[in-house]
């Protein structure tokens, strides 16, 4: 009897899972994760339905969270500068209740903002969940690098 391995979810050799999976192994100073497939680095990311009913409504991020989002606007800057070849620049502002913005800036252009809310309650249902919404947000910064080219240049 052969066991066959499980195939692979092509989810993992996408871009942006690959630079999520880059980004958290970059917080990993110690070596901890290391052997760890990209399945289990990425799943603090994913918050079902039943783990996000058990964290409260109103809460405080702690630093593992904000480190956490902050990997998520890293990756999109990433591969901003991967398409357009001009330097991204993420900024993550929060206040300690997790209220605050996420900004890219390109240039003088700021490429993507985003308004972040209840953030101790940061992830997405499933990791496509995540690449998709990734996905929309390049998608929105990229059409604004091409809109105003001159000033994401600068």
């Amino acid at each position: 009897m052969s066991a066959e391995a499980a195939p692979r979810d092509p989810l993992l050799d996408t871009d942006f899972i690959k630079e999520m999976a880059r980004q958290m192994r970059a917080l990993d100073t110690y070596g901890s994760h290391d052997g760890w497939s990209v399945e289990q680095i990425l799943a603090p990311f994913v918050l079902t339905p039943e783990k996000k009913a058990a964290i409260p409504l109103v809460g405080d991020p702690d630093e593992t969270t904000l480190a956490r989002v902050k990997c998520f606007y890293n990756a999109i800057s990433v591969l901003i500068e991967k398409e357009c070849k001009l330097m991204a620049v993420p900024l993550v502002h929060l206040t300690h209740e997790g209220f605050g913005r996420a900004l890219i800036t390109v240039g003088k252009l700021v490429a993507l903002d985003k308004t972040l809310r209840d953030v101790h309650r940061f992830g997405f249902a499933s990791l496509s969940k995540m690449k998709d919404e990734a996905d929309k947000l390049l998608s929105v910064a990229l059409e604004r690098i091409g809109r105003y080219p001159d000033v994401a240049g600068l």
